[in-house]
């Protein structure tokens, strides 16, 4: 008796988990709290780039998570972040000198870890 109710206790919960799975995989989910995020058009610097940083993220896993840290760092103005997910950075440009704490103060209480910041040559 024992047995067969461990055994449906276990049915019930790898039901629930491939029910999750699928949801995840038809995108009515997300790794980061909730449905997708609709990327916005690319950020358009007006005037000369004068100068490239690439942040080291740690905690970005898909799509959502690209376009949550580009449009966090958007918000630096003079500034148009790219993500490489992949990668695991985003590439700024930037037409004003941009200090590593704003940098870190526009990703702050997103859930993402800045783990270096350098220059691109």
């Amino acid at each position: 008796m024992a047995t067969a109710i461990v055994g449906i206790l276990v049915l019930v919960a790898l039901f629930f988990a491939v029910k999750g799975v699928l949801k995840h995989f038809r995108g009515e989910s997300s790794c980061c709290g909730g449905g997708a995020v609709t990327a916005p058009p690319p950020k358009k610097l007006s005037g000369t780039v004068i100068g490239k940083k690439v942040v080291d993220i740690e905690g970005m896993t898909c799509g959502n998570c690209k376009i949550r840290v580009e449009q966090a760092l958007n918000t630096i103005d003079g500034a148009a972040a790219e993500v490489n997910l992949h990668r695991g950075h985003a590439v700024l440009k930037m037409t004003r000198e941009v200090s590593d704490d704003e940098i870190r103060q526009a990703l702050a209480g997103s859930g993402y870890t800045i783990t270096g910041i350098h220059a691109k040559g």
